[in-house]
């Protein structure tokens, strides 16, 4: 509500009794909102009981209430923030007007509000920096003018003062217009070098009058103006440079440098000759003017000018130029520019590999076009080779040898020599030189094996291949062209092998018998044709495999024999009583000699049996009174072998009483003429030698397996990887039945396969007798007369024993319990 708007409301109501009245008050701006301007009820006299029937409200000017009335406490509070300066800016004082309404009746007083400064704004400058050109010529005591800072505060909180920072040229002065304002300037008082201090930073900074007081800065940037005041500088009076006489176009000599504290054009410099360099000079070198760089531009030449002299000048572009002068002396070097020559005189090629360390191989001479140390030349061959290089004159060398040579390791060098001068970068020139190896006969023949173990079947075919020795020779040429031959130990050999002397091709010249022999031994000697000739033996053993090529052979009874025999058994006699054995041989060995017995005939088939595997003949059953007095049986002995190989044999058989009924008068027999008489000792000496070279055999095989296992495990395994070897033939024997038996005697012998043990039953002599009694009594003979004996063996009787009348000697050689057949 305005002022103008409460008059209208009085004339409006026709009220003619109202009071007006003047307050004031002043209090500091930005106060805070409820301050307590003052107390309006009191210093109105208003009666502060009636108050909120009359309400009373504050009126002020402007969209915005400052101030409002506290009806309790009739205080005057602040409502809204005040801002002196944006309320009055730069005016002091500051008032602000109010007015109090009061109706019932209605009543207007009027009050003034002053509103007090406070230092709450800091100087402002226009810009946070100035920047000033000032050229190093301007003179002392020049005044520069600064821009004023601005404050929106009054009186003392205004802008009071300036300060400047510290520096040696610059002072400051403060001035004060005429409507009290402040502002600064710059004084000189030291004159600027612009070659000692190029630019200067200042700082200025606007203070106001409050406590405590408010400032303001500014950076003021200086930039001090060049001018042409100073003359180019070299860095040195003189420089010096070498040169290389060889040195190419282009190639910088020196960099000279001069400098000018100057800026600007007044700095800037140009390189050029001195105006009394000489024209050749001027040829052989080139600058560039802008950057000092002095570089070769013609062929130097050390014989020609070992020094050049050369005058340089610097000058600014100013507008009076300053000028400055030095001097390049420029060195030139002799190079080492020639690289030796390695010629070779003589070279000796090819060189035994058996010849002695010191060999002189070739003859070298070396030359170098440079002098003094450009022409100092040395010689080095490569290493790891069994060469050297020595030198007994200058610049000759002789190529030699240092070591021991071998042509199946290396069979030529090529050999590389190397000349080094000692010049600065040293010079070098290569040459290589082909050294070849002669052969020597240094190498015995080597066999790819010690040894060679072949398998040939028997009955083979004369003249077939069966081993191809190899051999080589590391030698080379005639040295190792090999020639293979059979060393004569046997001279059986050479009738049963051949060897090819050319290829080691070894031949079986004729067919062999496993039953004659199992095993040859040889040596076979691999010789090179080098002069004098090495050679190298090995070992060829060749063994003979067995084939099923001999039938059973019958001992007894004896097939071609003139002699009748006949066994006989008693009457009566139980099934299961042994009547004869069919004793037989194999001369095949192994699974080919193992004999199965079969009856193939019979007088009576359901009488006799056979034993499959000894040939031995049993009673089937009880013999009986009513069988036939004679049989004859039919044996087939068959052998194991592929293809099955047989024969029969011819047993007669007499049931009778008496030995006299079958027997005929035995004393016409001769028993001289017998030529098997002695077979059982042979067979016994037979036993004993094969047992003998068997036990020697396996104690030699598990020595030297022994020795071999120790020696390399692995070796020993891969060499008993060979072929099983087959052992010589062993003939079974299963029964021996010889001799004659003389008129006053009669004997058998009795021989099992196989057998370990064997005992031998003796009768004591005796009268004659039945042969039925004699029969019983050897089956129940004396325990005490039983012997063991070990192997196969049977003794006849000796010549006095046969002269003794009325002897009967019977010898039975039974199979032990738990042997085989």
């Amino acid at each position: 509500v305005t002022t103008g708007q409460v008059l209208s409301l009085l004339l409006l109501f026709g009220v003619s009794d109202w009071v007006s009245a003047a307050i004031r008050y002043a209090i500091p701006e930005e106060a805070r909102r409820g301050t307590a301007v003052g107390n309006v009820v009191a210093d109105l006299a208003l009666d502060l009981g009636r108050l909120p029937g009359r309400r009373l409200r504050v009126v002020s000017g402007g969209n915005k209430k400052y101030f409002g009335v506290d009806l309790t406490s009739g205080a005057l509070l602040v409502n809204e923030r005040i801002d002196r300066e944006e309320l009055c800016g730069a005016l002091s004082p500051c008032s602000l007007s109010f007015e109090i309404v009061v109706e019932n009746p209605l009543e207007l007083y009027s009050g003034t509000v002053e509103i007090q400064d406070i230092n709450d704004n800091d100087p402002v400058f226009p810009s946070s920096q100035a920047r000033l050109e000032i050229s190093e010529s301007v003179a002392a005591g020049t005044r520069f003018p600064l821009e004023s800072a601005q404050d929106p505060d009054v009186g003392i909180n205004s802008l009071q003062t300036y300060q400047l920072s510290a520096n040696p040229n610059f002072a400051l002065d403060v001035q004060t217009r005429v409507d009290g304002s402040k502002y600064a300037e710059l004084v000189l008082e030291k004159e600027l070098d612009r070659e000692e201090q190029r630019e200067l930073n200042l700082v200025l900074t606007a203070l106001d009058g409050g406590s405590p007081p408010r400032s303001a800065h500014v950076q003021i940037h200086i930039d001090v103006v060049d001018a042409n005041d100073n003359a180019p500088v070299f860095n040195q009076s003189t420089y010096k440079a070498s040169v290389r006489e060889n040195t190419p176009s282009g190639t910088l000599v020196a960099r000279i440098s001069a400098y000018d504290l100057d800026d600007g054009p007044n700095g800037d410099i140009v390189y050029s000759f001195s105006s009394h360099t000489p024209a050749k000079v001027r040829e052989l070198f080139a600058l560039d003017s802008a950057t000092g760089e002095l570089r070769v531009k013609g062929q130097l030449d050390y014989e020609e000018a070992k020094l050049y002299e050369i005058y340089l000048q610097a000058k600014d572009k100013g507008a009076v130029p300053g000028v400055a002068h030095c001097k390049v002396l420029v060195e030139v070097v002799d190079v080492n520019d020639n690289a030796p020559e390695v010629t070779v005189t003589s070279v000796y090629s090819p060189v035994p590999e058996d010849a002695a360390p010191g060999t002189v191989v070739a003859l070298l001479s070396v030359t170098d076009l440079d002098s003094h140390d450009n022409g100092l030349v040395n010689c080095f061959i490569s290493p790891g080779i069994p060469f050297m290089l020595s030198s007994s004159l200058k610049n000759y060398y002789t190529l030699k040898t240092e070591g021991a040579l071998d042509r199946e390791k290396a069979a030529e060098y090529n050999i590389t020599i190397t000349a080094k001068d000692s010049g600065s970068p040293p010079l070098s020139a290569v040459k290589h030189i082909l050294v070849q190896v002669s052969d020597v006969n240094d190498n015995a023949p080597r066999s790819s094996q010690d040894s060679y173990d072949v398998y040939v079947p028997e009955n083979n075919v004369p003249g077939i291949p069966i081993l191809n020795v190899s051999a080589t020779d590391p030698d080379l040429g005639r040295n190792a062209q090999l020639s293979y031959s059979l060393l004569q130990g046997d001279t059986t050999f050479g009738h049963l092998f051949s060897i090819n002397r050319e290829n080691g091709t070894l031949y079986l010249l004729t067919s062999l018998d496993h039953e004659d022999q199992v095993e040859f031994s040889m040596m076979v000697q691999v010789q090179d044709g080098g002069f004098p000739p090495l050679a190298t033996n090995v070992s060829v053993s060749v063994f003979v495999t067995d084939l099923n090529d001999n039938a059973p052979t019958v001992l007894y009874p004896h097939p071609n024999t003139t002699a009748t025999y006949t066994d006989v058994v008693a009457p009566g006699t139980p099934a299961g009583h042994m009547v004869t054995k069919v004793v037989a041989v194999d001369a095949d060995a192994g699974y080919n000699a193992w004999i199965s017995y079969t009856l193939l005939q019979a007088t009576d088939p359901s009488l006799f049996s056979v034993g499959p595997h000894n040939g031995e003949i049993f009673t089937a059953r009880q013999l009986r009174e009513d069988d036939a007095p004679e049989h004859t049986l039919v044996i087939l002995l068959k052998d194991h072998g592929e293809p099955v190989l047989s024969t029969s044999a011819t047993i007669s058989i007499s049931v009778a009483e008496m030995v006299k009924e079958v027997l005929p008068d035995l004393t016409d027999v001769a028993p001289a003429s017998d030529p098997r008489r002695h077979v059982t000792f042979y067979l016994i000496l037979a036993v004993i030698l094969v047992s003998a070279a068997f036990f020697i055999t396996m104690l030699s095989v598990g020595i030297f397996k022994c020795y071999k296992w120790r020696q390399s495990k692995e070796l020993y395994n891969s060499s008993r990887s060979t072929t099983y070897r087959t052992p010589g033939p062993f003939h079974h024997i299963d029964a021996v039945r010889g001799g004659f038996t003389p008129p006053s005697f009669y004997h058998q012998v009795y021989l099992t396969t196989d057998s370990r043990q064997s005992d031998l039953l003796c009768k004591k002599p005796f009268t004659s007798s039945p042969l039925g009694s004699r029969q019983g009594t050897i089956r129940n003979g004396e325990p005490g007369l039983y012997h063991q004996i070990v192997g196969t063996a049977s003794r006849l009787p000796t010549p006095a024993e046969q002269a003794q009348p009325n002897t009967d000697w019977r010898f039975s050689q039974t199979q032990r319990p738990g042997t085989s057949g």
